[in-house]
């Protein structure tokens, strides 16, 4: 936009217009070009990651704040903070139905996800 509003304000400046739109243009084609798929993670990193961990913030009205951590490739393995304790537990599989810390005893959920608002 800018090449072609340079050239039609004056025809004397197609010297510097014409310039402009043709390096934006390859630079539009190797953007496509250059174009890099991700590479999936190996079962060994996947294995052995491991989120962020520490207490959480409380939540609405005294609520305790929790964060679910599930690898989408296998082995899904998912991981639940308290952020009550800041305990991370891991289970194999995906998000369980009901959960209550193993450290501090909190129940921080006993229904489904489709239930949840």
């Amino acid at each position: 936009m800018l090449s072609s509003g340079i050239i039609f304000a004056n025809p004397a400046y197609i010297a510097i217009g014409a310039p402009i739109g043709l390096a934006g243009a390859v630079m539009f084609l190797l953007a496509f070009v250059r174009v890099e798929e991700p590479k999936p993670m190996s079962e060994k990193d996947i294995r052995d990651w491991i989120p962020e961990v520490g207490e959480l913030p409380d939540g609405a009205e005294g609520s305790v704040m929790y964060r679910i951590d599930t690898t989408l490739d296998e082995p899904i393995r998912t991981s639940v903070l308290c952020g009550n304790c800041g305990k991370l537990t891991w289970r194999d599989g995906k998000r369980p139905l009901t959960f209550t810390c193993p450290n501090c005893n909190t129940l921080l959920w006993d229904k489904p996800e489709d239930e949840e608002e």
